[in-house]
């Protein structure tokens, strides 16, 4: 049976197995708390006493809750220094399972004439209880009253009540909360993180509406996620829908601004809510983000981001006093926020007809001739590398070959692979690892035949290329990934232009080199003109003998949106920026191509909340521009457009094909697209 029709047990049967898998979630975000605090992200030595096992877990989820730690502890501060004469103020925690605010705050000495009131479950409330009691760090922070393992209250002392009740029973919380003496007209900071939304809608609105009527003077601090329709948000409701801990809130409350007037809605008087990227970029100090940065090697940006994205940090206040400590909106130059020209057409896109499988992220790719696309290096599932492989297209369609060579590519990621105007190919930079920049040149040769013929029968699904390592003389570049290289044509030679990227030592670089082919040496060419701000995860084409220049990640981590062409002149190259209107969006980890005068940019990752980036156009002679979404409806999966490759198959058959991509999702898992998919670019182009 279901809905209506399922029995009272049952439907407490399954309420309980329901509540028992959200408080598994306190279990993991602890020891998640804990890595971090390890990692030197922020100071608690309280948190580990709250775990049996500490693990050390990824950068980016270390990143992660540094952030979501960050924004509640501003939040906390505000709101104590605001309070700070009053005769009595008070913290109200929802949900608090093992969450050491209380002995932190009581260590810092920040208590004076407040006390802290935890609320959870009782099972998560006895169960810390008996860790406070059996701890002497915990214990010595409570006093001389000892814990009790008997609710509601589990611990009492002047300035902490720990309390095992259901948030949901409006009634028992009042009447428990009062026995416990919460004084509803002293000033109040309610701080619930990740815990409404596991309630049914109608559950979590009444929480607000409640502490609304009954604290005139309060501060509501909320931390929950948003976006659940594109392709982050879908992964991430999938994971807790797997942890039987169904996210309820997001879906009638899917942005910031639905979350702010939900606020309003339910009686309280102001409300400022932010994603987590306007708090990290806007709010916190350079200082401080620098010092964050440089605790682990780190190169998931698209991901960080993305997770920055899905999450938000939300004030409410009830009274004057309170609307003190409210959250501020942060400059508007820290965070680009600006609305695409959206074109009402969309470009759809469709997965292959045959079953052609390439997963892989930070491939790199480039054209070999119509219907063939050599992809090079990348990882995998698991952090294995990539193999290098051509797509092939014939009469019955694409086909997956792998590549034989005479050389190790070895394992790269974040490289480029540029076609050479005779013929053949260069493969540069790239990483191993965050700490291990690639210093080596690649060269693939082959004969035609190679790409269209199997070696012999027993080597049906394998091409033979040779590779060779280039030894180049000059003065070489710094190396570094997540850069570009393109050819550009001086003095009737062809070069490789390479231009920004990072390293192990440098967060962004923006100079650029020029590799003379024939010759194999790093050449010094005039260059005129205000070089591009310095960024990595941007795109470059060649375009009439230069470079066209779009996008990136800049200096402080904030995307790019500005088109700066490399032309030609006489006695070397200027730099000119182009007028683009109406401006593109910034964004980062994208592709683009140029055809037909235009530049055709694909995907990547842009802090505009609505949507995902789907293809911008940008004419480069008229210097207009408009953006396109792509209809995904005939993909059966997330289809991830960053850390991917894409290749126009055909110049007189304008079709991208998108061929790898995704990501780790934080802590919900990995994604990678399975199959190319094409995406016909004629309504564009005309």
């Amino acid at each position: 049976m279901t809905g209506d029709a399922m029995p009272a047990t049952n439907k407490k049967k399954q309420k309980q197995g329901k509540d028992t898998a959200v408080q598994g979630t306190n279990d993991s975000s602890v020891v998640s708390k804990v890595s971090a605090a390890a990692q030197g992200y922020f100071r608690d030595g309280f948190l580990r006493h709250f775990v049996c096992k500490a693990a050390r877990r990824a950068p980016l989820i270390n990143r992660g809750y540094y952030v979501r730690w960050r924004a509640v502890d501003h939040c906390v501060k505000r709101f104590l220094q605001i309070t700070e004469n009053c005769p009595r103020r008070q913290i109200l925690s929802l949900g608090a399972g093992f969450d050491s605010l209380y002995f932190r705050l009581h260590a810092e000495g920040l208590l004076d004439r407040a006390v802290v009131f935890e609320v959870d479950f009782p099972d998560v409330a006895r169960r810390k209880a008996a860790l406070i009691g059996a701890t002497i760090t915990l214990r010595e922070k409570i006093d001389s009253h000892s814990p009790s393992l008997q609710g509601p209250v589990y611990v009492s002392c002047d300035q902490y009540r720990l309390l095992g009740l259901d948030v949901r029973e409006e009634s028992q919380v009042e009447e428990a909360l009062g026995g416990a003496g919460l004084d509803w007209d002293a000033p109040t900071l309610i701080l619930s993180e990740v815990v409404l939304t596991y309630m049914e809608t109608q559950w979590s609105d009444a929480v607000i509406s409640w502490a609304a009527k009954l604290l005139p003077q309060s501060l509501f601090v909320m931390y929950e996620q948003i976006h659940p329709h594109d392709p982050f948000g879908r992964i991430m409701q999938d994971h807790f829908l797997k942890l039987n801990s169904t996210l309820h809130a997001l879906r009638q409350y899917p942005d910031t601004a639905a979350q702010t007037q939900r606020f309003l809605d339910k009686g309280w008087d102001q409300c400022v809510c932010l994603d987590m990227n306007d708090f990290y970029l806007g709010l916190l100090p350079e200082e401080e983000r620098c010092r964050v940065e440089s605790l682990e090697p780190f190169d998931e940006y698209e991901e960080w981001h993305q997770k920055c994205t899905h999450y938000f940090i939300l004030t409410a206040s009830r009274g004057s006093l309170t609307a003190q400590a409210l959250l501020t909106h942060p400059p508007v130059s820290s965070v680009p926020c600006m609305s695409p020209s959206q074109s009402p057409a969309a470009l759809r896109a469709e997965t292959l007809p045959t079953e052609v499988c390439v997963e892989g992220l930070a491939m790199a790719s480039t054209s070999l001739g119509p219907g063939q696309v050599l992809l090079t290096g990348g990882s995998s599932r698991g952090g294995r590398g990539a193999v290098t492989r051509l797509l092939l297209r014939g009469q019955a369609g694409w086909r997956c070959a792998c590549v034989g060579s005479s050389e190790d590519w070895g394992a790269r990621v974040c490289h480029s692979v540029t076609s050479l105007p005779g013929g053949g190919a260069v493969v540069y930079g790239g990483r191993s690892s965050p700490l291990n920049p690639i210093k080596s040149l690649l060269k693939v040769t082959f004969e035609p035949c190679d790409l269209l013929e199997p070696l012999g029968p027993e080597d049906q699904d394998t091409v033979k290329l040779c590779v060779t390592q280039m030894a180049c003389t000059g003065d070489p570049p710094q190396p570094r990934w997540r850069h570009t290289a393109a050819v550009v044509s001086h003095g009737g030679k062809d070069f490789l232009f390479v231009f920004g990227g990072r390293n192990e030592s440098e967060a962004v670089l923006g100079d650029g080199a020029f590799l003379c082919l024939d010759q194999q040496h790093w050449t010094e060419i005039p260059v005129e003109g205000t070089a591009p701000e310095a960024r990595f995860s941007h795109s470059a084409c060649s375009y009439q003998g230069g470079v066209v220049v779009f996008g990136g990640l800049g200096r402080g981590g904030v995307p790019l949106g500005d088109t700066v062409v490399l032309r030609p002149t006489a006695t070397g190259f200027c730099w000119e920026r182009l007028k683009v209107q109406p401006p593109p969006v910034p964004r980062y980890s994208h592709s683009a191509h140029v055809t037909r005068e235009r530049l055709i940019v694909v995907g990547g990752v842009w802090l505009h909340p609505d949507g995902v980036p789907g293809v911008a156009v940008i004419d480069l002679i008229s210097g207009s521009s408009v953006e396109f979404t792509l209809d995904t409806t005939s993909v059966p999966w997330p289809l991830m457009l960053h850390s991917f490759c894409s290749e126009l198959t055909d110049p007189e058959e304008p079709v991208l094909l998108l061929i790898g991509g995704g990501g780790n999702c934080f802590s919900f898992g990995t994604h990678l697209n399975p199959q190319p998919v094409t995406v016909d670019l004629r309504p564009v182009l005309g």
